[in-house]
């Protein structure tokens, strides 16, 4: 895993797919026909990875890798500041609920005994 020496995040979202996706057996960067690229697919989900702050992005990106693929929208958010990104955690929440979209969400915590 690379960490960015420079960037304000703490790790890559990238990393975060790679990690996310390798434990829930998916393949990373599935291309569409349309050159879109999904962050992951696994058997049952189209998911989109983002950080807590283009939450909304990521709830309409899941929504079409679903609709293409015939598969569940799932998003993973990436929380790195947990007290500012609560709310976004529960604006992704709220949409979810309604439109059925599976959430996951990581920390750098989850890199512990990962790397």
């Amino acid at each position: 895993m690379s960490t960015p020496s420079l960037a304000k995040s703490l790790y890559y979202e990238k990393d975060y797919q790679a990690l996310w996706c390798g434990m829930h057996n998916g393949k990373t960067e599935v291309v569409l026909p349309d050159k879109a690229r999904v962050d992951c697919v696994t058997d049952t989900h189209a998911i989109e990875f983002d950080f807590a702050k283009k939450w909304g992005e990521s709830i309409g990106q899941a929504l079409y890798y679903s609709l293409v693929l015939n598969k569940q929208p799932g998003i993973v958010l990436i929380l790195e500041k947990k007290s500012a990104d609560d709310r976004y955690l529960a604006r992704v929440k709220k949409v979810a609920k309604l439109y059925n979209i599976t959430v996951w969400t990581m920390t750098p915590d989850d890199f512990r005994g990962n790397l």
